[in-house]
Protein backbone atom coordinates (compact mmCIF):
# COMPACT_ATOMS: atom_id res chain seq x y z
CA UNK A 1 0.00 0.00 0.00
CA UNK A 2 1.16 3.51 -0.74
CA UNK A 3 0.60 6.22 1.85
CA UNK A 4 0.86 9.69 0.36
CA UNK A 5 0.67 13.13 1.97
CA UNK A 6 -2.84 14.38 2.69
CA UNK A 7 -3.74 17.32 0.48
CA UNK A 8 -5.60 20.38 1.81
CA UNK A 9 -8.74 19.23 -0.01
CA UNK A 10 -8.62 15.86 1.81
CA UNK A 11 -8.45 17.21 5.36
CA UNK A 12 -12.16 16.67 6.01
CA UNK A 13 -12.05 13.13 4.60
CA UNK A 14 -9.03 12.32 6.76
CA UNK A 15 -10.71 13.78 9.84
CA UNK A 16 -13.84 11.75 9.08
CA UNK A 17 -11.82 8.52 8.92
CA UNK A 18 -10.20 9.29 12.28
CA UNK A 19 -13.53 10.29 13.85
CA UNK A 20 -15.23 7.06 12.78
CA UNK A 21 -12.25 4.85 13.65
CA UNK A 22 -11.93 6.26 17.18
CA UNK A 23 -15.64 6.26 18.04
CA UNK A 24 -15.18 2.91 19.79
CA UNK A 25 -11.65 3.42 21.07
CA UNK A 26 -11.27 2.55 24.80
CA UNK A 27 -9.71 5.94 25.61
CA UNK A 28 -11.16 8.39 23.11
CA UNK A 29 -14.71 7.04 23.19
CA UNK A 30 -14.90 7.98 26.87
CA UNK A 31 -12.82 11.18 26.71
CA UNK A 32 -14.91 12.64 23.88
CA UNK A 33 -18.26 11.17 24.97
CA UNK A 34 -18.22 9.74 21.45
CA UNK A 35 -21.39 7.66 21.81
CA UNK A 36 -23.47 10.83 22.01
CA UNK A 37 -21.24 13.22 20.01
CA UNK A 38 -22.22 14.29 16.52
CA UNK A 39 -20.12 13.38 13.52
CA UNK A 40 -19.54 17.09 12.91
CA UNK A 41 -18.19 17.61 16.43
CA UNK A 42 -15.84 14.65 16.25
CA UNK A 43 -14.66 15.56 12.76
CA UNK A 44 -14.00 19.13 13.92
CA UNK A 45 -11.91 17.90 16.84
CA UNK A 46 -9.75 15.52 14.81
CA UNK A 47 -9.39 18.04 12.01
CA UNK A 48 -7.15 20.09 14.33
CA UNK A 49 -4.71 17.17 14.50
CA UNK A 50 -4.69 16.61 10.73
CA UNK A 51 -4.08 20.30 10.10
CA UNK A 52 -1.29 20.28 12.68
CA UNK A 53 0.59 17.60 10.72
CA UNK A 54 -0.33 19.10 7.35
CA UNK A 55 2.05 22.00 7.95
CA UNK A 56 4.93 19.46 8.07
CA UNK A 57 3.51 17.35 5.19
CA UNK A 58 3.41 14.41 7.64
CA UNK A 59 -0.28 13.53 7.49
CA UNK A 60 -0.61 10.55 5.14
CA UNK A 61 -3.58 8.93 3.46
CA UNK A 62 -4.21 5.68 1.68
CA UNK A 63 -6.73 5.34 -1.16
CA UNK A 64 -9.79 7.57 -0.64
CA UNK A 65 -8.36 8.57 2.77
CA UNK A 66 -9.77 5.34 4.21
CA UNK A 67 -6.50 4.89 6.10
CA UNK A 68 -4.85 7.90 7.70
CA UNK A 69 -1.72 8.50 9.75
CA UNK A 70 -0.77 11.70 11.51
CA UNK A 71 2.93 12.06 12.28
CA UNK A 72 4.91 14.79 14.01
CA UNK A 73 8.60 15.22 13.08
CA UNK A 74 11.31 15.30 15.76
CA UNK A 75 11.27 18.43 17.90
CA UNK A 76 7.94 19.73 16.58
CA UNK A 77 4.60 20.28 18.31
CA UNK A 78 1.39 18.54 17.29
CA UNK A 79 -0.35 21.85 16.61
CA UNK A 80 0.31 25.55 16.44
CA UNK A 81 -0.95 27.67 19.34
CA UNK A 82 -3.91 28.68 17.19
CA UNK A 83 -4.74 25.06 16.38
CA UNK A 84 -4.45 24.08 20.04
CA UNK A 85 -6.84 26.92 20.90
CA UNK A 86 -9.30 25.70 18.25
CA UNK A 87 -9.07 22.13 19.59
CA UNK A 88 -9.78 23.40 23.11
CA UNK A 89 -12.75 25.45 21.89
CA UNK A 90 -14.06 22.37 20.10
CA UNK A 91 -13.78 20.37 23.34
CA UNK A 92 -15.56 23.10 25.30
CA UNK A 93 -18.38 23.14 22.71
CA UNK A 94 -18.73 19.36 22.78
CA UNK A 95 -18.39 18.57 26.46
CA UNK A 96 -19.64 19.80 29.84
CA UNK A 97 -17.06 21.62 31.96
CA UNK A 98 -15.97 18.61 34.02
CA UNK A 99 -15.33 16.47 30.95
CA UNK A 100 -13.53 19.33 29.20
CA UNK A 101 -11.26 19.65 32.24
CA UNK A 102 -10.59 15.91 32.13
CA UNK A 103 -9.62 16.23 28.47
CA UNK A 104 -7.03 18.87 29.37
CA UNK A 105 -5.59 16.49 31.97
CA UNK A 106 -5.51 13.70 29.38
CA UNK A 107 -3.62 15.90 26.94
CA UNK A 108 -1.09 16.61 29.70
CA UNK A 109 -0.59 12.89 30.34
CA UNK A 110 0.12 12.27 26.67
CA UNK A 111 2.61 15.14 26.56
CA UNK A 112 4.39 14.05 29.75
CA UNK A 113 4.84 10.48 28.44
CA UNK A 114 6.69 11.45 25.26
CA UNK A 115 10.38 10.58 25.37
CA UNK A 116 13.10 13.22 25.22
CA UNK A 117 15.06 11.35 22.56
CA UNK A 118 14.39 12.68 19.02
CA UNK A 119 11.75 10.62 17.24
CA UNK A 120 8.97 10.62 14.71
CA UNK A 121 5.73 10.69 16.68
CA UNK A 122 2.77 8.69 15.42
CA UNK A 123 0.00 10.81 16.86
CA UNK A 124 -2.82 8.93 15.10
CA UNK A 125 -3.31 5.88 12.90
CA UNK A 126 -6.84 5.20 11.73
CA UNK A 127 -8.69 2.91 9.37
CA UNK A 128 -12.28 3.76 8.44
CA UNK A 129 -14.60 1.08 9.89
CA UNK A 130 -15.80 0.07 6.44
CA UNK A 131 -12.19 -0.90 5.58
CA UNK A 132 -11.21 -2.39 8.95
CA UNK A 133 -10.09 -5.98 9.44
CA UNK A 134 -8.20 -6.38 6.17
CA UNK A 135 -4.71 -5.30 7.24
CA UNK A 136 -4.88 -1.94 5.47
CA UNK A 137 -3.89 0.02 8.56
CA UNK A 138 -0.75 -2.04 9.21
CA UNK A 139 0.19 -1.91 5.52
CA UNK A 140 -0.19 1.86 5.69
CA UNK A 141 1.97 1.95 8.83
CA UNK A 142 4.65 -0.21 7.17
CA UNK A 143 4.84 2.28 4.29
CA UNK A 144 5.21 5.13 6.78
CA UNK A 145 7.90 3.32 8.76
CA UNK A 146 9.98 2.71 5.65
CA UNK A 147 10.06 6.50 5.23
CA UNK A 148 11.25 7.09 8.81
CA UNK A 149 13.78 4.26 8.53
CA UNK A 150 15.21 5.79 5.35
CA UNK A 151 15.64 9.06 7.24
CA UNK A 152 17.34 7.26 10.15
CA UNK A 153 14.70 8.36 12.67
CA UNK A 154 13.23 6.10 15.39
CA UNK A 155 9.51 6.37 16.08
CA UNK A 156 7.19 6.47 19.07
CA UNK A 157 3.46 6.01 19.61
CA UNK A 158 0.83 5.62 22.29
CA UNK A 159 -1.54 2.71 21.86
CA UNK A 160 -4.97 3.53 23.27
CA UNK A 161 -6.38 0.11 22.40
CA UNK A 162 -4.68 -2.98 23.87
CA UNK A 163 -6.00 -5.04 20.96
CA UNK A 164 -3.60 -3.15 18.69
CA UNK A 165 -0.46 -3.69 20.76
CA UNK A 166 0.44 -6.99 19.10
CA UNK A 167 -0.02 -5.38 15.68
CA UNK A 168 2.44 -2.64 16.60
CA UNK A 169 4.85 -5.22 18.01
CA UNK A 170 4.75 -7.02 14.66
CA UNK A 171 5.96 -3.75 13.09
CA UNK A 172 8.96 -3.61 15.44
CA UNK A 173 7.55 -1.63 18.37
CA UNK A 174 8.29 -2.49 22.00
CA UNK A 175 6.19 -1.38 24.97
CA UNK A 176 8.27 1.01 27.08
CA UNK A 177 5.72 2.29 29.60
CA UNK A 178 2.22 3.60 29.91
CA UNK A 179 -0.33 5.58 31.85
CA UNK A 180 -4.05 5.54 32.62
CA UNK A 181 -6.73 7.66 31.04
CA UNK A 182 -8.37 10.30 33.25
CA UNK A 183 -12.02 9.27 33.35
CA UNK A 184 -11.66 5.51 33.66
CA UNK A 185 -9.02 2.83 34.01
CA UNK A 186 -8.25 2.56 30.30
CA UNK A 187 -4.55 1.91 29.80
CA UNK A 188 -2.45 3.79 27.27
CA UNK A 189 0.70 1.85 26.30
CA UNK A 190 3.73 3.84 25.16
CA UNK A 191 5.77 2.10 22.45
CA UNK A 192 9.16 2.71 20.82
CA UNK A 193 10.62 1.47 17.56
CA UNK A 194 14.31 1.86 16.71
CA UNK A 195 15.38 2.51 13.14
CA UNK A 196 14.82 -0.65 11.16
CA UNK A 197 12.53 -2.12 13.82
Amino acid sequence: MSARPVTPTEVDAAAETIAQAFRGDPVWQVALAAESASDDDLRGFWRCYVEGALRHATAYAGPDARTVSVWIPPGEDEMTEEQEHEALLQVERMLPADLAAAMTQLWDRFAEARPDQPHGYLSLLATHPDHAGHGYGMAHLAADLSRWDAAGIPTYLESTNPANNRRYQAQGYTAVGGFQAVLDDAVVTTMWRPVGG
